[in-house]
This record gives structure tokens, sequence and C-alpha cells, in this order.
């Protein structure tokens, strides 16, 4: 079940948010788990059993862990949560490229390789990668002694399988939303900043990402790159790049939004972050919590910026590594990590600041879109060998005509020209305030009323970041 659908917005969410508003207080959060389980089983019923366990394990060994005092009895109740998270996440998100890997490795060899193995299928749940680091930050912050664990399962159930953050984020950790699973806050000023949260939210996805969707496929689909010059890698490149951005910011924003519709308050996950200046400062604005989770529990356990500067740049390095991995069981992915991690390492010694720090502003900006936008040719190529052809293209300088260009996508790029400027226009979250006035709220009238034509008449694509 998709936000931007006929079933989220006309029959699930009102009738959710009706009998969530009607029931006491101590009814709720179990109304919330089991309408965010019907959520999740929505889009494949067999995976509710996947949530289930995770939650179950994560919750018992948390409580072992605050329970006892035997510092190796901690450590191993740890080391449990941490295996089975990683365990069922390395299985249903790796076996697939491990084994096709594998496959490849023993071919290279002239080794046969197992036909059932070859043939062999494993479903990927939607939402794994966000729920299991979500989970594991529990038992890792009740290890370090920083929160307390759940006071029973169903609160621990509700802020684990929480419908609106559950698929793709953003990552939530528990010390930021224990007190308000006691506590939900209702009020006027709450619901107008989720409405204002959810319907740009909305807009972002069905107006810009998705008209913008069709550019980027037609190029990285393609069964063959020689009909493409060099100017529609360009094209297609920055499709991508405002797709990516809308598509996953607006899924964020309305995950926000419906947090605050049940008395919630999550963390944002994007801080207009194309107006930076360097790759470092992106990543404070791109994916925060994503990004405050590879630091708090990978880059600083690995040292972080202690020790000498090539540990330092080690870090860093598999940081990225392992957060480019993390999206996705490709090696286009890890070479992105790696691209980025590239990056990361070039600005440390200038503290975080472009190559170009020197220069106007402006031409900071424009260099790191040149380097970002490199980094998603990486990331959407289909795989490695794509990749090279892609590669191939852009450097082929030709810029005598263009496929893409035509009649039937001038619509989508204009679109995404008038986004581009939206997003720098703007500060964070395009100016949202707890103070309605008449203007915004005709103008969120008009949002919704556009964003709910459009799902009537056009193709809703899912949401980007629900395949990582």
């Amino acid at each position: 079940m998709l936000f931007p659908s006929h079933e989220f917005l006309f029959y699930f969410l009102p009738l959710l948010l009706a009998v969530y508003y009607a029931v006491p207080d101590r009814s709720r959060r179990l109304l919330l788990v089991v309408g965010s389980y019907f959520f999740y089983g929505w889009f494949d019923p067999r995976m509710v059993s996947l949530l289930l366990v995770s939650t179950v394990v994560d919750y018992l060994c948390g409580g072992r862990i605050h329970a006892t005092n035997d510092p190796r009895r901690k450590k191993r109740f740890l080391t449990l949560s941490i295996l089975i998270n990683l365990g069922l996440l390395g299985f249903f998100k790796y076996f697939m490229f491990a084994n096709r890997s594998l496959g490849s490795l023993f071919a290279v060899a002239g080794v046969a390789y197992p036909d059932a193995l070859l043939s062999a299928q494993v479903v990927l749940p939607i939402g794994i990668s966000f729920f299991t680091f979500q989970s594991m930050s529990y038992t890792i912050d009740i290890y370090r002694g920083k929160v307390r664990p759940a006071a029973n399962l169903i609160d621990f159930a509700c802020y684990i399988a929480m419908f609106p953050q559950l698929i793709a984020g953003p990552i939530v950790r528990y010390s930021a939303i224990a007190d308000q699973l006691r506590r939900p806050v209702f009020n006027t000023a709450r619901f107008y900043l989720g409405l204002q949260f959810f319907v740009i939210g909305l807009a972002k996805k069905v107006l810009l990402a998705d008209n913008l969707a069709p550019l980027a496929e037609a190029f990285y689909d393609a069964e063959s790159f020689a009909v493409f010059s060099s100017l529609d890698v360009v094209t297609a490149t920055i499709a991508y790049s405002l797709q990516i951005y809308f598509d996953f910011s607006g899924y964020s924003d309305m995950a926000v939004g419906l947090g605050y519709f049940l008395g919630y308050k999550f963390p944002q996950n994007f801080a207009s972050p194309y107006k930076s200046a360097s790759i470092s400062e992106l990543w404070r604005r791109w994916h925060i919590t994503l990004s405050e989770w590879l630091r708090d529990y990978l880059y600083i356990p690995l040292g972080g910026s202690r020790g000498p500067r090539w540990a330092v740049y080690r870090n860093l390095g598999l940081t990225m590594l392992l957060g480019g991995l993390w999206h996705g069981a490709n090696w286009t992915y890890v070479l992105w990590g790696a691209w980025q991690g590239l990056w990361l390492m070039i600005e440390r010694p200038l503290g975080g600041r472009s190559v170009f720090h020197r220069a106007p502003r402006i031409v900071q900006v424009v260099w790191l879109h040149v380097v970002w936008s490199l980094g998603w040719l990486l990331f959407r190529a289909a795989d490695l060998t794509a990749s090279g052809k892609i590669f191939g293209r852009l450097v082929a300088f030709d810029l005598t005509g263009s496929q893409l260009l035509g009649q039937s996508f001038r619509l989508p790029l204009v679109v995404g020209v008038i986004g581009l400027v939206v997003a720098f226009g703007f500060r964070n979250s395009w100016e949202i305030s707890e103070r309605p006035t008449w203007m915004k709220s005709a103008g969120l009238a008009l949002l919704f009323l556009l964003s709910a034509i459009a799902l009537f008449g056009s193709v809703v694509h899912p949401f980007l970041y629900f395949q990582f």
C-alpha cells in the first residue's frame, strides 16, 4: 500500500485516524501496532512474521542486557541481537548477490556451480534495511546505557512497526520517541504541521518525481546505449538526481506528516541538500538519519576521527563502502559508496569544505553537483557493464543530438527544472510553520487537488527507496 494510492489516502488513513482519535489513550498503541502490521502485510503477508521475529528478539535481548550487571552477559545478548538482525538482513538482501558472484567465480575457474543454487530465488522483504537498523540501535543504546528498555512489548512493537516510517525511514532512535510513546501530543498546530509535510511530500512524489521517472528510465533501462549521445547521459542523470531527491524527500516528508497526525514528532531526513557546497556538507543534509546512524554505530566504533590520518581515512572509506552496500546487493552500490568515501577523504584536510572553497559559492555548488551526479550515474546503472558503457558515451563528447529531449519528455524536464528552482529557493522543508495563513492553506489545498488528479490520471511509481 503506497502513501500516494487510493487505498491509503481514501480508505486506510481516514479509517485508522478516525478510530485512533476515538479510542482511549491506553488503546492507541495497540491499534497502531495492528494497523501497522496490516499496512506492512499489504505488500506481502509472508513478511509480517519476519518483522515480528526481529521485534521479539530485540525486545527480549534489550531487556536481558538491561537486567544484568555482568559485562560478559551484556555483550553476549548484544552479540545475539546483532547476529540475528544482520543474519536476517544478510540472507534476504545479499544471498542472491553472493550467489551470483560465486557463480561467476566458479565459471571463470571452470568449475561447475550447482544448478539448484543458480536457480534459487529469495524475495527481498520491503523496508528490511530500515527496520533492522532501527531495531539494532535499540539494543546497542541499551548496552551503552543511553536508554532504558521499553515498558512492554506493545510499546516496542509500536516503535519498530509504526507504519509512517516503517518502509523507508526516517530511522528513528528509541531515545527520540520513548517519552512520546507514553504521551503523544495532539493539538491543532501539530495537525497543521502534519498536513503541510504530508501534502508537500505527496506533491513532490506525484507531481515531480513521477514525472521525471520516464526520462531517467528511458535511458538507464534501455537495452543498448549506442543510440544515445553524451547529452542524453547528462540529461538522464540530472533527471535521476532530481527524481531520487523528490521521491525520497517526498516520502520522508509524508512520514513526518503522518507522525504528527498520530501525535509523534519524527526527525527530518533532508535539509535542502542540493544547496550544499561540498560532499561533506551534503551528507549532513541528505538522508540525515542514515548518516547519523552510520556515524554513531559504525564510523565512531571503528575509531572515528581519532588516531593517525591514515586510520581516519580508513574509517571514512569503510563506512561509506558499507553505506553503499546497505543500499543494495550490487557492485554498483559498492562503487558508489567508494566514490562518496573518496570525496570525503579529499575534503577532510580542508575541514569538509569544497576543493574550490576559495571560489564563489555558486562555483562550489555547481562542482558539487558534477561530483554528486557522477555518483548517481554509478548508482542507477543496472550493473558494472552498463555503468562502463554509460561512462563511455559520456566521455565520447557527442553533442550532435538527443534521443531523450523529444516532445514526450519536455513536460517532465520543465517540471524538474521548476522543482530544482523550488528546492534552491526555499529553506528547510519549504517554509513549513505552525501558524496557518490564508495563502498557504489555499496553496496546500491546490497542491493536494493537483496530486489527487494526478493519482487518477497516471501510473504512480513505487518509492525508489523501497528497493533498498
